[in-house]
């Protein structure tokens, strides 16, 4: 199997859960009206959903070159990660089983993929969208201070620190999974865990909007701990990575509910001025 069957594979499932998800949560009526209101909401979202692409874009644009930064100035904390937590993740490893292994390693690639897009379908199906803004920004926060770290600091992953201790479930189950994941990773990036950061992201904003997605919260939590738990049964991630991603995670999204309600509350004050400033021009 190549990159681009894999990839379009992952697409395929992810796109089912999705639409499923949505009938689900989100309901038809508020599919209707999101097609019928979707330019006016995409304008309201939209800076802070084009700075999000943005970020990714630059993301990835600048992985290699990052990698390499990271080798000149940055920290080496494996052993002090592994002075503190020891075998965590071999003790982890020892509850392994074939049924564990196929559920983590679903829930790594396909259910971590499916907590990042759902909930811009489901935020874009309301008519509130602080709560858009909000993910948004607090995605922009996650990858901006995921990327300083990365840099800042040079961290092996267990399966890579102690092979003999950790093994790496995830490609012993699905070698093929290593042609997408070699894409996204690399084996420097391991703190903090930007699969539990994002993912514990998408739970808070479920615990924000619990009054207009009362049954998506319970499904967010669950995956959210899931995905969390999948990076270090699989060998991926410490414990202490994981830790780290759980307060990134805290820190993003409180972070972002005071940039948007500084947005808010300087945004008349904005369009006022560019109205003046029109008015000037005609």
């Amino acid at each position: 199997m190549t990159l681009l069957e894999l990839s379009a594979r992952v697409l395929g499932v992810v796109g089912v859960m999705l639409v499923v998800a949505s009938l689900v949560f989100v309901g038809p009526r508020r599919l209707r009206e999101m097609r019928t209101n979707i330019g006016s909401r995409l304008r309201e979202a939209g800076p802070a959903v084009a700075v999000l692409g943005g970020v990714l874009a630059i993301n990835g644009f600048i992985r290699d070159v990052s990698t390499d930064l990271s080798q000149l100035i940055g920290v080496r904390i494996t052993s002090t990660i592994h002075a503190i937590e020891g075998a965590f993740v071999g003790q982890i490893q020892t509850v392994a089983s074939p049924a564990l292994t196929t559920y983590f390693s679903n829930v790594y690639v396909y259910g971590y993929a499916f907590l990042m897009l759902f909930p811009l379908v489901a935020y874009l199906a309301i008519d509130d969208q602080r709560p858009m803004r909000e993910l948004t920004v607090a995605f922009i926060l996650n990858y901006g201070i995921g990327l300083l770290c990365y840099l800042a600091f040079i961290a092996y992953g267990p399966r890579n620190f102690m092979p003999d201790v950790v093994e790496p479930l995830l490609y012993t189950h699905w070698p093929r999974a290593q042609l997408l994941t070699s894409e996204i990773n690399r084996n420097t990036n391991v703190f903090p865990s930007l699969h539990t950061s994002l993912s514990v992201t998408v739970a808070l904003m479920a615990y924000r909007t619990r009054d207009a997605y009362p049954y998506w919260l319970p499904v967010a939590v669950f995956m959210a701990g899931s995905v969390a738990v999948s990076t270090m049964y699989l060998g991926i991630h410490w414990g202490t990575d994981v830790v780290a991603g759980l307060l990134l995670a805290v820190f993003s999204v409180a972070a972002a509910i005071r940039i948007r309600e500084f947005g808010d509350r300087h945004d008349g004050i904005v369009r006022d001025r560019v109205d003046e400033f029109a008015d000037r021009l005609r």
